[in-house]
């Protein structure tokens, strides 16, 4: 049996990989500017030292469940000092590693400076929940379940971008404002590329090391969560979510996981070992069992949307 590789041979390996892609990344990525995304003239003082206007739900049209969604979506975004923290341990702060975690970081920031001040100059959501709700959630911080793990971290991250991307566009469409559906289309666009690069290295990993690697990709996929979950309230947003069809098992197992596995070529992987073996039935099972809690889930929210029908 071959012996399995360190986490500093692997990081060691994959750094050409990494500047590859970096270089690819850099040359597809688009600058675009935050504030050229908001509508500052629909902004007015709110109450506090400078005497302005206390908010009110009349303030926004937006539908509820958009609120919910933009306030879990920007939660998740500020936790990135932690984010940072994680893959710049794990990473390292030099080379084209540390090249890639920088700039990823970067891009990520302006993903909550963007829609934050979208938020507030609107005033789509109630500003004092929004920050007391960013003290609860960065103050707990976050960790990464396989926080010294590579291929590990590289698989979440594969999955959980796109899933990030799938979140943002969808909530810009349920919004049903043009101005917020631009804005969160843009930032979807960085997530997406950011998922490429992540896939492009555990591409290279499953040649590299194709065991571990597929077993990687399975116990990510059996705990998989998003890195919103510490966010109060997480479990009753995440259902509103779903229910409006902004983000949920059909889609995760359908536009994420199945998208990605087929780049990977997961089944049709060889060099294997017993446990590689093991892990890809692992795999296997997981969707079987995706789609079916998918299908129930279909299943019950369309008896709700019946039920519902019948009381207007």
């Amino acid at each position: 049996m071959t012996t399995p590789m360190s986490q500093t041979a692997l990081l060691l390996e994959l750094e050409a990989v990494v500047e590859k892609n970096l270089d690819r990344h850099l040359s597809m990525a688009k600058e675009w500017f935050p504030h050229e995304y908001v509508p500052w003239s629909e902004g007015r003082t709110f109450d506090g030292p400078l005497g302005g206007e206390a908010w009110a739900e009349s303030d926004s049209t937006i539908p509820d469940v958009a609120r919910t969604a933009l306030i879990v979506n920007l939660l998740t975004e500020d936790n990135l000092p932690s984010y940072h923290h994680e893959i710049a341990t794990l990473f390292g702060r030099d080379g084209a590693w540390g090249n890639w975690v920088h700039r990823w970081t970067a891009e990520e920031g302006r993903h909550g400076t963007a829609i934050r001040d979208y938020l507030t100059v609107t005033r789509a959501v109630d500003p004092v929940a929004l920050e007391r709700a960013r003290m609860t959630h960065m103050s707990a911080g976050y960790t990464n379940a396989h926080g010294d793990e590579v291929l590990h971290s590289l698989a979440y991250v594969s999955f959980q971008e796109l899933a990030t991307r799938i979140s943002h566009r969808n909530t810009g469409r349920v919004t049903g404002d043009p101005a917020c559906e631009a804005l969160l289309a843009r930032v979807a666009a960085d997530e997406n590329l950011h998922m490429v690069f992540y896939r492009n290295l555990l591409a290279a990993a499953f040649e590299l090391a194709p065991s571990q690697a597929m077993r990687a990709v399975a116990d990510v996929l059996a705990d998989f969560q998003m890195p919103g979950v510490g966010i109060d309230g997480f479990a009753r947003k995440s259902v509103a979510i779903a229910l409006a069809g902004i983000y949920d098992l059909r889609q995760h197992r359908d536009d994420v996981v199945v998208p990605v596995l087929r780049q990977w070529d997961v089944f049709s992987v060889t060099g294997l070992n017993g446990d590689g073996e093991a892990a890809r039935d692992q795999i296997a099972r997981h969707l079987d069992d995706l789609e079916q809690a998918a299908a129930r889930f279909e299943e019950k929210r369309a008896a709700r949307s019946a039920r519902l029908a019948t009381l207007r």
